[in-house]
């Protein structure tokens, strides 16, 4: 349809030339009762080989596809590489995937291999196995004994691998070209069926090394892997580590990311704005728990923070005495925080979902670099980002090179360049509506380009609210500014086509019990707290000191707490922890009805 000057090398191209550069004896780690595993580049390479040749002998060739669930650890690597070494494509699907999904993907993709790793996994994939149309086999990695013998085991393919089946690997990959389709992935979707976003080489390679430039990773940087692997935001980051030699620890669950920031010591990092308000939540939880000397010292180290964002986030000048005050708050409070996520980050990269000025303002002032970025998946992921040397907090940076945005009259988004999707797998209908014939993609996105040329994403143009004034209201500020208030763990405005904003809240529980104790109150349930006339006059303050920033028609006048926090495993969340408006909404309509009762 459209090409662009410059040829990118294939994935496959990238990774033998960095096995090559950059050999290491500990290149991937992986935490196995207790302690962390090592993996060499070396035994990377021969591991991929192994699989790839037992996939070619099962009959995967060119052009097919290959279903791969499995969370973050080195077989998902190693089954990405073996899969696009023979120039096939493979289908991530989220490792904690609900089997229904499963089923449509797998069927509408028309994989007939997958690897699947992990027991969990393998189970959730047998449990629909009879409904799995085009599959004829399943390759586990870390299988029981007792998964089913028409179950391959990926082990076996890994230990009967020598230096012919590297040779043989290297061969078929160099026959592989960039503008092969390279992966199919599902997004994650909020309502109706997910649409199968078509990736070439070319799309993720263009991405990872326009992306990764301004960040200088070398072999001397450690970085985590926690977010999804079949989502292409942690997919396109963990190239550009492979590609550059950076040693790289996977975190197979998110519960487990606190431990393992400290034990790893990451110097880079990706993560999602949720991350960052949770990080947040519980330093201030922390430091609120704290009674006498202690309690002073971390409220005047808050004050230092925020008297210090001009200077630490935006580069402005500071008087000598406020640097003596942050040197003596940094030793005291701002350290153990950096400690928290590991010490050595020089890049914490935020994507997957607006982050909060007001949040990224903090961690600057205390020393912990946050660069936001925005994509999507049709773009591979990266379409901007700030970056070492050039970062304006609030803005999703500039967009990188090869990449061109542009601004609609409706204020949408729209962008080109060699990152944008071949298109909609199956679906040209859905394909033609959002993607030109001159290749520009129009992403959703509301947002603005700065004189400076950083852009500003708004809010999803389908979640926008118009009033029954017909004010528009992008919701996704104003939940970030709630989200800031230590009393607050998490809220979702309504309010379309309705006289005014309301809002479903989620109390911070430990920071509102912890108020509570000091008034003599407790509570004996979390339902019992978010019942509570006390607390909800106590989030009240908090709501208002909110208002207060806000235009009249965009002012929260009803709110309901909830007793429990949205989460993905009950429907509410996307897999990069983003809100699922319309689910929200469907489960919580009575509530919302009851806001809006007598209007």
């Amino acid at each position: 349809m459209f090409s662009f000057a410059m040829a990118y090398a294939t994935l496959t191209e990238k990774l033998l030339n960095a096995i090559n550069r950059y050999p290491c004896d500990q290149a991937l780690r992986l935490r196995v009762n207790g302690r962390w595993e090592p993996l060499s580049s070396a035994e990377f390479l021969r591991r991929i080989a192994g699989l790839s040749n037992a996939l070619e002998q099962l009959g995967v060739k060119t052009g097919d596809r290959v279903g791969l669930l499995s969370p973050n650890r080195p077989e998902w690597h190693i089954a990405d590489f073996a899969i696009l070494g023979l120039g096939a494509a493979d289908v991530p699907i989220y490792f904690n995937e609900s089997p229904d999904r499963i089923v449509y993907i797998l069927n509408h993709s028309g994989a007939e291999v997958v690897f699947v790793a992990g027991e969990m996994q393998a189970r959730r994939l047998l449990e629909c196995r009879g409904r799995l149309r085009s599959v004829k086999h399943i390759i586990c990695a870390a299988a029981p004994e007792d998964i089913g013998e028409d179950i391959l085991r990926y082990e076996s393919f890994a230990a009967a691998t020598g230096d012919d089946a590297v040779a043989e690997y290297k061969l078929r990959a160099a026959r592989v070209t960039s503008d092969q389709l390279a992966t199919i992935i599902y997004t994650s979707g909020t309502t109706g069926e997910p649409k199968g976003v078509m990736l070439s080489h070319s799309n993720l390679s263009s991405n990872e090394e326009c992306a990764s430039r301004s960040f200088q990773m070398t072999p001397a940087d450690t970085a985590v892997s926690f977010l999804p692997l079949s989502h292409v935001y942690e997919r396109a980051i963990d190239y550009a580590y492979l590609f550059q030699g950076v040693q790289l620890a996977y975190v197979e669950q998110m519960d487990n990311l606190p431990q393992a920031l400290l034990e790893i010591h990451p110097t880079l990092s990706a993560a999602v704005p949720r991350v960052f308000e949770k990080t947040y939540a519980n330093m201030l939880q922390k430091g609120h728990a704290a009674t006498g000397l202690r309690r002073r010292l971390f409220d005047s180290a808050m004050r230092v923070a925020r008297d210090s964002i001009r200077w630490k986030a935006y580069g402005g000048s500071a008087p000598l005495g406020l640097r003596i005050r942050w040197m003596i708050a940094d030793r005291i409070v701002f350290s153990k925080i950096r400690d928290g996520v590991g010490g050595r980050l020089r890049a914490f990269i935020s994507g997957g979902g607006p982050l909060s000025p007001e949040l990224a303002e903090f961690f600057w002032a205390v020393g912990v670099p946050v660069y936001q970025g925005y994509g999507l998946t049709e773009t591979s992921p990266v379409v901007s980002a700030n970056c070492p040397g050039a970062n304006k907090v609030g803005t999703v940076g500039k967009p990188i090179s090869d990449v061109s945005v542009r601004i609609a009259g409706d204020g949408e988004i729209f962008v080109h360049g060699p990152c944008v999707m071949k298109g909609y797998y199956l679906k040209p209908e859905e394909t033609a509506a959002v993607l030109s014939a001159d290749g520009w993609i129009a992403t959703g996105d509301i947002g603005n380009l700065d004189q400076d040329g950083y852009l500003s994403v708004t809010d999803r143009k389908k979640d926008l609210f118009k009033t029954a004034a017909g004010k528009f209201v992008a919701p996704q500020p104003i939940e970030n500014q709630l989200k800031t208030s230590p009393l607050i763990l998490n809220a979702v405005l309504v309010g379309d086509r309705h006289k005014f904003i309301s809002a479903l809240i989620v109390p911070n529980f430990a920071n509102v019990e912890a108020a509570g104790r000091q008034k003599g109150r407790t509570f004996t349930s979390h339902e019992q707290l978010a019942a509570d006339p006390w607390v909800h006059e106590l989030i009240d303050g908090e709501v208002e000191r909110i208002n207060a920033k806000l235009a009249q028609y965009e002012t929260i006048k009803r709110f309901a707490l909830l007793d429990h926090d949205f989460t993905f495993d009950g429907g509410q969340l996307t897999f990069t922890l983003k809100l699922k408006r319309r689910v929200i909404e469907e489960r919580y309509a009575k509530v919302i009805e009851g806001l809006y009762a007598g209007t």
